[in-house]
């Protein structure tokens, strides 16, 4: 008689937080260079060290035998890679097993008029564009290319293929605060939510971040002096709290890892393009999977290292932002995935 060999069990971390969410950035690479993220002159990882399409489908599959739920493409900007939407339909067959709820993506939006379509057939249905104005000016200051055009033509091309688009943007002091209330109702008009986002201090930049620091609770009560924002109870486990916008009848959500701590309920960990496994986007702790990979592992071994990761993920960030302060971190949001 052949015993059947049992699932092995949920990745479950120190405090009791099953891990159900896997970000993975497949490249370090982006055509736009916005000024909270990267520097204008970047150094990428050599190409031996990113890990092939092969080698990251491996993973996935891992971290979706193990209970992952959902699974997000990032960057870099995703799309840019050269075989990525190959990448997607094989990460589908997760979905039609019914093995993955969802498979998702984070873009920039430069390349999404050509995607649009071919995600949608693989399975895609919600996608996240990150734009930050909807003045060309400002835009092309923030991300240092002016391609404003080319990303409303791609929201415009992923809403016509099917997709459900939410718009991340980064709340800048300088940059887009007083444009902040028009692109929400640009969005809502759209059927389209949005998330706000407070600059994060990751990399070191050319410029002091903190004269660009928005508190996205003070700008939650600007918001409140015209519009009602009823809270919604609705959560994904990831850091971002929704509110409706009785106004505009659509959703806001607001990330705020400075003015509100929201690591209680973190569901989620993420894997760079070239094989580490960071527990926390706030800490510098992370496991290298690319050489255990390489040296020809089996996915037992894989297991156990992944098991004594987990308790690694810390319970919170300890982010700060001060005038004059380097950053928390000097890995840039592009190295591991936004």
């Amino acid at each position: 008689m052949i015993e059947k060999r049992l699932p092995p069990s949920a990745f479950v971390d120190g405090f009791g937080r099953r891990i159900t969410y896997l970000r993975v950035s497949v490249t370090d690479r982006c055509d736009l260079r916005c000024l909270y993220c990267m520097n204008e002159r970047m150094t990428f990882a050599p190409k031996a060290d990113v890990l092939t399409f092969e080698e990251l489908d491996r993973l996935c599959a891992l971290f979706v035998r193990r209970g992952v739920r959902k699974l997000r493409l990032t960057g870099g900007e995703p799309l840019m890679r050269r075989g990525v939407l190959d990448f997607v339909r094989d990460l589908s067959h997760h979905l039609r097993s019914g093995a993955l709820e969802e498979l998702t993506l984070t873009t920039n939006g430069t390349r999404l008029a050509d995607c649009a379509a071919d995600l949608f057939a693989a399975g895609v249905r919600r996608i996240n564009v990150s734009l930050d104005s909807l003045d060309r000016e400002t835009f092309a200051r923030i991300a240092r290319s002016d391609r404003l055009q080319q990303v409303l033509e791609g929201i415009a091309a992923a809403r016509a293929a099917g997709l459900s688009v939410k718009i991340n943007t980064v709340a800048l002091r300088r940059d887009n605060a007083r444009e902040i209330p028009a692109l929400i109702r640009w969005a809502h008009a759209l059927g389209m939510d949005l998330t706000l986002i407070e600059t994060m201090p990751l990399g070191d930049m050319e410029e002091d971040r903190t004269d660009q620091f928005v508190s996205l609770a003070a700008l939650r009560r600007e918001l409140e002096s015209f519009w009602t924002l009823d809270d919604l109870p609705e959560t994904s486990g990831g850091p971002s709290r929704y509110v409706r916008v009785r106004e505009t009848g659509g959703k806001l959500g607001f990330i705020t890892p400075l003015s509100h701590n929201f690591c209680a309920t973190c569901n989620r960990v993420r894997l760079t393009c070239t094989g580490q496994l960071f527990l926390c986007l706030g800490r510098e702790d992370n496991v290298d999977l690319r050489a255990p990979l390489r040296d020809g592992h089996g996915d037992d071994a894989l297991d156990r290292l992944l098991d004594e990761a987990m308790t690694r993920k810390p319970k919170a960030h300890d982010f700060v932002i001060e005038h004059g302060r380097s950053p928390a971190l000097a890995r840039h949001m592009s190295t591991t995935g936004g």
